[in-house]
């Protein structure tokens, strides 16, 4: 039985070889290898208030347009893995979109939504695990419990926070985390590991969470 896992990163690297040589069309077959990924990515740190004007394929066709004309700056690049290059455009793209949408001096996106969204790491954490919540009993306490798990991230240290955030919410690799955090790859790993234990120990008592 062939390991799908160990074909798709064979595959990745086949396709990052193309892309260090200029390749296009490895770039386009690259961004369909991780779209999942990538979707995921952008749903975590899209913020609520751009709910119904923007999606993450539309954000994902301008991040793809930005790597097209970046492609010679990655053929540089030696060190760079693919998959974490094309998630540094994503991100780049998406503070971009967030800086013009809700720029003081356009309209106010904020009306249109309920606020409660932040790009600060312990915002966007509270509020995927609370998003997760979906019996009315739980949906009446969102409001207290996401006050209380945004506070129980905050607590922690800042490199714990984006830890937790690439590792359990992206699904980045332990090596993938490394590389986005220019740490090693031990010290990545025993950071998530705290950091999980401390969420469980502080959120233990809710229900609906780690399930």
């Amino acid at each position: 039985m062939v390991d799908s896992s160990k074909s798709t990163d064979s595959e990745s690297d086949d396709l990052q070889a193309r892309l260090k040589n200029g390749d296009r069309e490895a770039l386009a077959l690259l961004f369909s290898l991780h779209h999942n990924r990538l979707v995921r990515l952008v749903s975590f740190h899209l913020s609520r208030q751009l709910l119904g004007r923007v999606g993450p394929d539309d954000i994902l066709q301008e991040a793809f347009l930005a790597a097209e004309r970046r492609i010679e700056h990655y053929a540089s690049d030696l060190s760079t893995s693919a998959f974490v290059w094309l998630r540094m455009i994503v991100m780049q793209t998406l503070t971009d979109i967030h800086r013009f949408h809700l720029d003081a001096k356009r309209r106010d996106a904020s009306r249109e939504v309920p606020r409660g969204f932040s790009s600060a790491p312990s915002a966007s954490i509270a509020a995927f695990l609370i998003g997760r919540l979906t019996s009315p009993s739980q949906a009446v306490e969102r409001a207290e419990m996401y006050e209380l798990v945004e506070r129980t991230v905050a607590g922690m240290d800042p490199l714990d926070q984006e830890v937790l955030a690439l590792r359990h919410f992206e699904e980045l690799s332990n090596s993938e985390v490394a590389e986005v955090l220019g740490i090693q790859q031990k010290a990545a790993s025993i950071r998530y590991v705290r950091a999980v234990k401390r969420l469980r120990q502080e959120l233990s008592h809710l229900p609906g969470f780690f399930e």
